[in-house]
C-alpha cells in the first residue's frame, strides 16, 4: 500500500487513470502539448514535487490523489472556520493537517502559473496568480495559540486565486475560439470543433466529484482542457483557410475583384481575383495548406499552379515566371511556390490570385481581410 495515498502499487499508471476516468493518451498528451519544449515551463513543474514525478514516469497516482486530496481540502478549511479546539492535541492535529494541505494547494498553485504562462505563450491573455503570494504561515493568535481559523483563511485566498486563473484561462480560450469561429463564419466555413467535455480523446482530465465534497478547481480544470483543445483545433483549422498574403517583400495591390476597364480592351471586363504588382521574381506563397493540383499554363493566365484545399476552395496563382512545386505536393501555409512573372495576358510582373469555391471566383478580398484580423487575434 502507498502510504500517502492509499492506493496499491502493484496497479499500472495507465489502468488506474482508466478506472478514475482519465484516459492515459489524454491526460500525458496534454502535459507534452502545454508543456512543449519550454524549459522554463519544464523547470516550474518540478518545483512541485508530484508535479516532477508525474512528469518523469515516476507519479504513483498523484493524479488520482488530487481529487480526493482537493475535495478534503475544501472540507477541512470549512471545519477549521466552525470549530473552536479547546485542546492543545487537536489544535496541533488539525495544524498538521493544514499544513499538509497548504503543501498540496502549493503544488496547485505552481500548476495554474505554468498552465497561465503556457496560455501567454499561445497568446491567450489570463488573470495571473500573484508571484508575490508565499507560503501560507501559521498564524499566532492573542492568547499566544496557533490561530487555525486566520490560516485556513490564507489557504482559502490561495483557493479562491488558482480558480480565478483556472477560468480566466478557460474565458479567455473560449473568447479566442468565438473569434475564429466568427471570422469563419463570415467567409462561409463552419468551423467544426469538438463539443464540450467530448474532446475525443479520452475523456475530463480529472471526473467531478458529486455533492459537498464537490472541488470546483476540479470543473475549472476540465474547463480548461476543454478549452485549450477547442482553441487548438479553432487555430489549427486556419493553415487551411486562404487568408495568409500569397506574396512577399515589395508589393503593391493593383488591381480588385469584380468589373474594371479592361487594360487591352478599354471596355468593361471582370477582373476574377487580385493583383499585386511586385518584382519579377518575387517568392510567391501558398495562401492556405492544401495540396497541389495544377502546375503549367492556361490560356490568358501564362503559367498557372493551383492549390486544392479544404472546405470546396481553390486558389489560382498566375503569370508566374517560375514554379517551385510540382503536382501532388502537400504545402503549408506560407510554403513558397513559385515567382512572381509576366506570362500570359499581362502588363507587366504581378501575381494575380483567384479564391474559388466549387470552381467559381469569389472575392479573395474577404479572405485577406479576415487574414488579418486573424492574425492580429492568435499571434
Amino acid at each position: 500500500m502507498l502510504q500517502a495515498s492509499g492506493y496499491r502499487r502493484s496497479e499500472t499508471k495507465g489502468a488506474a487513470l482508466a478506472r478514475k476516468g482519465i484516459h492515459p493518451a489524454l491526460f500525458y498528451g496534454l502535459f507534452a502539448a502545454l508543456l512543449g519544449t519550454n524549459a522554463l515551463t519544464a523547470t516550474g513543474l518540478l518545483m512541485a514535487p508530484d508535479i516532477a514525478r508525474l512528469m518523469s514516469g515516476q507519479n504513483n497516482l498523484v493524479v488520482s490523489a488530487y481529487e480526493d486530496r482537493l475535495a478534503q481540502m475544501r472540507v477541512e478549511i470549512d471545519r477549521l472556520h466552525s470549530r473552536s479546539y479547546a485542546q492543545a492535541g487537536d489544535i496541533n492535529l488539525q495544524l498538521q493537517e493544514l499544513a499538509q494541505q497548504q503543501d498540496v494547494l502549493l503544488e496547485q498553485h505552481q500548476l495554474v502559473r505554468v498552465l497561465v504562462e503556457k496560455a501567454d505563450q499561445l497568446g491567450i491573455a489570463a488573470v495571473k496568480p500573484d508571484a508575490s503570494v508565499p507560503k501560507p504561515q501559521m498564524t499566532i493568535g492573542a492568547a499566544g495559540n496557533p490561530d487555525v481559523p486566520a490560516t485556513a483563511q490564507a489557504v482559502a485566498q490561495m483557493m479562491e486565486e488558482t480558480q480565478m486563473a483556472m477560468t480566466g484561462i478557460a474565458t479567455a480560450a473560449n473568447q479566442r475560439t468565438e473569434g475564429i469561429s466568427s471570422e469563419l463564419g463570415k467567409l462561409g466555413i463552419r468551423l467544426q470543433l469538438p463539443e464540450a467535455g467530448l474532446n475525443g480523446v479520452g475523456g475530463p482530465l480529472l471526473d467531478a466529484v458529486d455533492g459537498a465534497d464537490a472541488s470546483p478547481m476540479i470543473e475549472d480544470a476540465n474547463a480548461v482542457m476543454d478549452a485549450l483543445l477547442r482553441y487548438k483545433v479553432a487555430r489549427d483549422s486556419l493553415d487551411s483557410v486562404p487568408v495568409h498574403m500569397p506574396i512577399a517583400g515589395n508589393f503593391r495591390r493593383s488591381s480588385g475583384f469584380g468589373n474594371r476597364t479592361d487594360p487591352f480592351t478599354g471596355g468593361r471586363a471582370f477582373h476574377a481575383g487580385l493583383d499585386w504588382a511586385a518584382p519579377s521574381g518575387t517568392t510567391v506563397l501558398s495562401a492556405a495548406a492544401g495540396v497541389v493540383s495544377f502546375v503549367g499554363t492556361k490560356s490568358g493566365y501564362g503559367n498557372v499552379i493551383e492549390v486544392s484545399h479544404a472546405n470546396g476552395l481553390m486558389t489560382r496563382y498566375a503569370h508566374l515566371s517560375a514554379f517551385l512545386t510540382k503536382e501532388g505536393q502537400a504545402v503549408q501555409a506560407g510554403t513558397p511556390i513559385a515567382k512572381v512573372g509576366s506570362t500570359g495576358r499581362s502588363t507587366g510582373p504581378h501575381l494575380h490570385l483567384e479564391v474559388r469555391r466549387d470552381d467559381q471566383a469569389i472575392d479573395p478580398s474577404p479572405f485577406m481581410d479576415a487574414g488579418k484580423r486573424l492574425m492580429a487575434m492568435v499571434d
